[in-house]
């Protein structure tokens, strides 16, 4: 199977690269993108007959569709997406700019959705093509003081995975949201991780937990960034792969959590939701 063309965004660190290099060992063809290409090619190594580094920026439609013309002239196809740009924003909701939650949002979504689009016509004319958007545990928890601002942007891209899915089911194409609980790369270090420029003394549940994720958990997570990847390349491989995809045992944990509570809200307000019929 190792004869899928991966494209992979946000690849010079994180779980972007630990998949990068994986497929790379195993002999698949990879397109892998950063912002910056001296990060990526010191990490992933310079162009090969088996991959070509891309120095893109998401947000741009035009960078992209640089990009993405890159990857045809060398490879001639794309076979699996992975849209793994992104970054993490602190700060409690009041707390935040429009500047810091429009770029989070520019990078998270808008960044998704650019690679989609330029990426769709050449699965729609191959017929085949998998999508996988990788949201976070924050994308389907929200409860996180201090994260309000992120686990918008991923609720964001899960919705609009779930929208993908119904699109372009027909279509032979396939897409999978992944949400990662917390998983041993630098996410959460200060080089990666933004916190707001503005902070308000009353917001401590949001400063323990900015603290919490910066200083104690930070080097502790439990998810290993290769099985991770392991996992993704396994996937890729399945003839119905899932729609939803929770990796960890603390994202798995999480998500029963929420779904109990949400029933339990269902249950309990049956009758006011009901009362709102003809």
């Amino acid at each position: 199977m190792n004869d899928k063309i991966w494209l992979i965004t946000g690849a010079s660190k994180g779980l972007g690269l630990s998949l990068t290099t994986k497929l790379l060992s195993k002999g698949f063809k990879v397109a892998a993108t950063s912002r910056n290409l001296d990060d990526l090619i010191s990490v992933a190594g310079n162009q090969s007959e088996y991959f070509i580094p891309i120095e893109m920026d998401v947000t741009d439609e035009k960078n992209v569709q640089h990009g993405i013309h890159q990857i045809i002239d060398k490879f001639g196809r794309i076979d699996v997406v992975v849209n793994n740009a992104g970054y993490g924003q602190t700060g409690a909701i009041e707390e935040l700019t429009n500047t810091e939650v429009e770029e989070s949002f520019r990078v998270n979504v808008f960044g998704v959705m650019n690679i989609i689009k330029n990426v769709m016509p050449i699965f729609r004319e191959n017929k085949t093509g998998h999508f996988f958007n990788i949201s976070s545990i924050g994308g389907y928890v929200g409860s996180y003081a201090g994260w309000g601002a992120y686990c918008a942007s991923k609720f964001a891209v899960a919705g609009l995975t779930e929208a993908l899915h119904a699109e372009t089911v027909t279509l032979g194409i396939k897409s999978t949201v992944i949400y990662p609980g917390a998983f041993r790369t630098n996410f959460l270090d200060t080089t990666s991780l933004k916190t707001p420029s503005n902070f308000i003394d009353q917001y401590k549940v949001a400063r323990v937990s900015q603290e919490f994720y910066q200083n104690e958990l930070n080097g502790n997570q439990q998810g290993d960034p290769e099985k991770f990847a392991e996992v993704i390349i396994r996937v890729s491989q399945e003839t119905n792969p899932p729609l939803h995809l929770f990796l960890g045992k603390d994202a798995y944990n999480a998500s029963y959590k929420k779904m109990e509570s949400v029933k339990t809200d269902l249950e309990k307000w049956k009758e006011i939701s009901f009362s709102t019929s003809f």
